[in-house]
């Protein structure tokens, strides 16, 4: 009879100990479960991209969010063929004749300017997009550290397609010359 009542009081003792628990540290299972990152914004964008004056350039650069990533795809002509440096500019302005108004690449986390696959770079460092001998040029690539929306996503800004290539080196602009084709990047519906 005695092991029957301390197992009672050993037990209740117990129970309450775990009630008490419970209030004041809810296990894991009694948590919410937390909401997954939620993308605001448009989902796609695009720039249409028109020629600088005496230039032929033209095309269009398609943007397409899937979690943190960005796949960009680009389609142009009109281009001397070789590579071109193809950067996002802060600025979604394409009114001066030389596109100077779109100002410089799109850069929010005051990174130097590299590569495309460099670790550390600006956000609008999109490489070099290379034209045949058609002048005809495609490129694919994955943008990752922003979103088409957002405090800092791209939607607003522009496309720029250089004359020259982009040497990844010099700074703060990769020493890609003068500016031959500019699109505004527009939210698609």
């Amino acid at each position: 009879m005695k092991n029957l009542i301390y197992t009672t009081i050993v037990s209740i003792a117990l129970c309450a100990a775990c009630a008490h628990k419970e209030k004041t540290q809810p296990t894991p299972e009694a948590q919410p479960a937390a909401k997954p990152a939620e993308v605001t914004g448009p989902l796609s964008a695009q720039a249409v991209m028109k020629p600088a004056k005496k230039q032929k350039t033209k095309g269009m650069v398609h943007f397409s969010q899937s979690g943190d990533k960005i796949k960009v795809e680009a389609m142009l002509e009109g281009l001397k063929p070789g590579p071109h440096g193809f950067h996002i500019h802060e600025k979604g302005d394409c009114s001066a004749p030389d596109f100077t108004s779109a100002g410089g690449h799109f850069n929010p986390g005051s990174k130097p300017h590299a590569g495309h696959e460099a670790p550390e770079k600006h956000v609008g460092d999109m490489g070099n997009i290379t034209a045949d001998s058609k002048g005809k040029a495609k490129l694919t690539l994955e943008l990752s550290g922003t979103s088409i929306g957002g405090t800092d996503g791209i939607l607003g800004k522009a496309v720029i397609v250089h004359e020259n290539a982009d040497d990844f080196k010099t700074q703060p602009t990769g020493n890609a010359g003068g500016r031959i084709a500019c699109g505004v990047i527009e939210a698609l519906k």
